[in-house]
């Protein structure tokens, strides 16, 4: 039988949560393709959530444990992955679009003679032969292209928070251990530290409050970061954003763009300040599950998506905000 693998990663110590949002979309591809569904997990001490991974519906977890995977070491890790997909001979392989993807999927993909689509925010299966067909942005995200490759596995990487999570409460697949061979000498790197990030990655917060070009300047990004820290008192973990537009005019760094071209993301509320909703930045907020809009342009794009919308000039409605809401909270 043909065979679906997606790789999981492990973040502090649970399953990460692109790896859940890759054993949903994995489920919906092998119901289409009649594929088997499997993930790998990769580390050192990872049993517990490998029995945990069965209750997301695949049917096969492959547990790959050994001492010299603990943390990521990309040459490590590449040596051990290569040997395991030899072993388990997967027809489709699914990578997230992280660092630890970003780094092997690549790699990887030369080891064993596939191509390899990128960045990708869909997937579907092809009718005519049940093969892989991959959605990504092109163009600097003016256009999308759909890819399908040939090969003997069809390998391809997946942005997060594009596809909802798989929910626990299945039965439970095999767990089945994947022995590699890899030693220190295969490595030609060294980690000399961790740094852990001192803000909140923006597809983590809980709020993202957006500004585009209709702020006028970046002093409007100084107003938004007053309604911030109005809702942080709340909501927890509360982001600035912005458009592209908004990075072109050099109001406000890249890091901080939504969209094709920047994060995608998908908090409780998200909050778009003078953004009018040019296609690229909806695709990557749409799933946002509450969504506020100001913009003074009643027939603009971003209202369309909106489950709340102001039409009203956002130096009038934000200070208004964070007085209520001072005052409420």
């Amino acid at each position: 039988m043909s065979e679906l693998l997606i790789l999981g990663e492990v973040k502090d110590a649970s399953l990460d949560s692109r790896t859940l949002e890759l054993l949903g979309a994995g489920k919906k591809l092998t119901d289409v393709s009649g594929d088997k569904l499997s993930v790998l997990l990769m580390g050192d001490g990872i049993g517990d959530l490998a029995d945990e991974a069965t209750g997301y519906g695949p049917d096969t977890v492959y547990k790959l444990e050994n001492p010299l995977l603990k943390g990521f070491n990309p040459d490590l890790w590449l040596a051990a992955l290569e040997q395991a997909c030899a072993e388990i001979k997967p027809t489709k392989l699914i990578i997230s679009h992280s660092f630890i993807g970003m780094e092997l999927a690549p790699r990887l993909a030369c080891r064993l003679g596939s191509r390899l689509t990128t960045d990708c925010i869909d997937l579907s299966i092809d009718p005519d032969d049940e093969g892989l067909l991959a959605t990504k942005p092109v163009s600097g995200g003016n256009a999308m292209c759909v890819f399908k490759c040939k090969g003997a596995t069809q390998m391809v990487t997946v942005r997060g928070n594009v596809f909802e999570p798989a929910e626990a409460g299945s039965t439970g697949g095999a767990i089945i251990p994947i022995n590699v061979t890899i030693d220190e000498s295969m490595s030609r790197l060294e980690s000399l530290e961790i740094v852990a990030e001192d803000t909140i990655a923006l597809d983590k917060a809980n709020v993202v409050i957006a500004g585009g070009a209709g702020l006028g300047d970046e002093d409007g990004f100084e107003m938004l970061e007053e309604l911030a820290e109005a809702l942080g008192k709340s909501f927890g973990s509360v982001m600035i954003g912005c458009s592209r537009m908004a990075v072109d005019k050099g109001w406000i760094s890249s890091d901080h763009q939504i969209g094709l071209t920047g994060t995608i993301i998908a908090p409780d509320i998200y909050v778009a300040v003078g953004i009018s909703g040019a296609i690229h930045h909806l695709v990557g907020m749409v799933h946002s599950k509450k969504i506020i809009a100001i913009n003074t342009d009643p027939s603009c794009n971003i209202f369309k998506v909106a489950d709340y919308g102001i039409v009203e000039d956002f130096e009038q409605v934000v200070p208004a905000l964070v007085k209520k809401l001072e005052e409420v909270l």
